[in-house]
């Protein structure tokens, strides 16, 4: 189980990126770090996934892939 980012546009579309966070705290910073940058966008979210943890996203915004 992991936690997944999604920015809200406009067009009232959710996005997510490939990218997998172990947290959903991590997966919220993250999102509304994106939503500061996306252009357009009216929302942000973290929601679980399936899917492996692929990445960390550290206290000073900065992320990194997770060794396998």
């Amino acid at each position: 189980m992991s936690w997944k980012p999604q920015v809200q546009v406009a067009s009232e579309t959710w996005y997510d990126y490939a990218l997998r966070f172990a947290t959903e705290e991590e997966a919220r910073r993250y999102a509304l770090d994106l939503f500061y940058r996306q252009t357009g966008a009216t929302a942000h979210n973290a929601i679980l996934s399936i899917d492996p943890v692929n990445y960390t996203y550290s206290d000073a915004g900065r992320l990194k892939p997770v060794e396998k």
